[in-house]
């Protein structure tokens, strides 16, 4: 006998799987379910946890935060190439110089992350900020902080650079 709470988040978690079949392997968690008798959240579950403990004991925090900061909007990023939709590839080329403005100051500033509690936990929200579909934060944060402090060394660099001589 279950209780009515877990079934409902048992058959939650099978229809978020369902809806991504591919990324799922809902078939191999079929086949695996018919074959163990456990149901398809069970195994999916326990492979999460598996796989999230050995990204965790390989590298720790900062090798899921950088995860989590590359893998969804890298994805994105590749669909954006194969859209005729230029908003998409705006998005995304602004979340990328967000990402590496963001990580050039992570690095200079590496030696006052370690005093910072929970840091990768801030940027891992940080990061789904910037590019969940609801909020689309690199735009604000490249308008505000990253064009100004740039824009004036662009400027300077391009007066600076000489001039084609016409024949």
């Amino acid at each position: 006998m279950t209780h009515p709470q877990l079934d409902q988040f048992v058959q939650k978690v099978d229809e978020t799987l369902a809806s991504y079949p591919t990324l799922c392997q809902y078939d191999r968690l079929r086949d695996l379910e018919k074959k163990t008798g456990q149901p398809k959240a069970y195994i999916f579950l326990v492979a999460f946890t598996i796989l999230s403990t050995v990204i965790y004991s390989m590298g720790g925090m900062k090798l899921i935060s950088d995860l989590s900061a590359f893998l969804y909007p890298a994805y994105m990023s590749f669909k954006a190439i194969d859209s005729a939709d230029p908003v998409d590839d705006m998005q995304w080329l602004t979340y990328w110089v967000v990402f590496a403005a963001f990580s050039i100051l992570e690095n200079v500033a590496s030696f006052l992350i370690s005093w910072i509690p929970m840091y990768y936990m801030f940027k891992i929200g940080f990061f789904l900020w910037l590019y969940h579909p609801k909020f689309m934060a690199a735009g604000l944060v490249y308008k505000n902080f990253v064009k100004p402090f740039v824009l004036p060394y662009l400027e300077l660099f391009e007066a600076s650079k000489p001039q084609k001589k016409e024949d």
